[in-house]
């Protein structure tokens, strides 16, 4: 099973979500350790030739919030996931 972990900045941006935000981007951050690249998710450029990055969009239906973007890079060496960002909508 794939780990997934948020760094300081999702970390920070989390604490500031609503209830149900959080509880979506939780829901995001458990499909993550069952698929990583699931087909939720939509690739983003990387630099780093042995990890890749993705999104995951929410929409405001799914937050009883605002739209939140979760950000993240995957590895495959360390099977483990980086949430990087989370990008919340107005």
């Amino acid at each position: 099973m794939t780990r997934a972990f948020h760094s300081d900045a999702s970390e920070k941006i989390l604490r500031e979500l609503s209830t149900s935000e959080q509880a979506a981007v939780e829901s995001v951050r458990r499909l993550l350790e069952e698929d990583p690249d699931s087909d939720r998710a939509r690739g983003l450029p990387d630099a780093d030739p042995r990890s890749t990055s993705w999104v995951i969009e929410l929409l405001p239906e799914e937050t009883s919030g605002r739209g939140i973007s979760v950000v993240y890079r995957y590895n495959v060496d360390l099977d483990a996931v980086l949430i990087l960002w989370l990008i919340a909508g107005p």
